[in-house]
């Protein structure tokens, strides 16, 4: 027996009645968004047409990603910065004027404790590692420098393995610093030279991105976080040119604009590399994330 006045749910309006039920409620933007991601959705199911054999594995998928989701290990995260996510949200929400350094991930290994340090400070608490010396300039768009902003850095060692990692077998904060800009707006700290690594692969998401041979690999970075007063801060990270894997970066990092020159210093015994790189800053604009 028919209802007049009442639609049959069908492929062709299937997202518009969802969407309808979803924006009578009165909850801020959310109702709206979840109409958005249901249409996309709908959009795909009928462009793929999966079965429903097809569609209970990738219900179970999303079964084990959750599953294996808690308060040390957040495969959810790991999902969306592997599907480029992540760095897409951050790029919609960092957008910068052509010359300044472009904003990336924080990543899963910062701390918010780390030990303010004096220019020239060694990083490497354990020694272990090829020595690196970073140098760095902050200035403005016009090329002005920025004294007293705070420069946040972190880093994995040359293992590929970050501090909280692995705190049984590194020294705590180890390669980690705050440093604050000199007059010139320089700073200057010794390290060693970073190593790439392979994202977790041990779960659902990393066993199905890898029979699809999808790429896992990190190239090596080194983290920072800048503050300045009134200037927005700035998140982002510093990439070794003609690293292999600056292509495939897993977390779709790397931009032109971040990567840099790691130089063989000369005469020095035992090897010993240099970075030097500047980094410009914007002024905060009314609803940005000023320092």
């Amino acid at each position: 027996m028919s209802h007049p006045g009442i639609p049959s749910f069908n492929e062709t309006n299937s997202a518009e009645m969802v969407a309808q039920r979803l924006l009578k409620a009165r909850a801020g933007p959310l109702p709206r968004f979840l109409a958005t991601v249901v249409d996309h959705l709908h959009q795909i199911v009928r462009e793929t047409r999966p079965t429903a054999s097809e569609w209970r594995e990738a219900i179970a998928f999303l079964t084990e990603v959750g599953h294996a989701s808690d308060e040390k290990r957040q495969e959810w995260v790991l999902l969306s910065d592997l599907l480029g996510v992540t760095a897409l949200v951050e790029d919609i929400n960092s957008r910068r004027p052509k010359g300044a350094t472009p904003n990336t991930g924080r990543g899963p290994f910062y701390r918010p404790d780390a030990p303010r340090l004096p220019l020239g400070a060694n990083l490497s608490l354990d020694g272990a590692g090829t020595p690196l010396v970073v140098s760095g300039l902050v200035t403005d768009l016009d090329g002005l420098p920025i004294a007293g902003a705070t420069v946040e850095t972190w880093q994995a060692n040359s293992q590929g393995f970050y501090e909280n990692q692995q705190p049984d077998l590194q020294p705590e904060f180890n390669l980690r610093g705050v440093f604050t800009t000199d007059e010139e707006g320089r700073f200057h700290y010794r390290t060693v030279k970073p190593a790439g690594y392979r994202v977790p692969d041990d779960g659902p998401v990393g066993h199905m991105l890898s029979r699809l041979n999808y790429p896992l690999n990190r190239p090596a970075h080194l983290h920072f976080l800048i503050r300045a007063e009134n200037f927005e801060t700035l998140t982002t990270q510093l990439f070794e040119r003609g690293d292999p894997r600056l292509g495939e970066d897993a977390l779709f990092g790397v931009k032109p604009e971040l990567v840099g020159d790691f130089n063989r210093v000369s005469g020095k015994d035992p090897e010993s590399w240099a970075l030097d790189f500047t980094f410009v800053m914007v002024m905060a604009r009314k609803g940005s994330r000023a320092a």
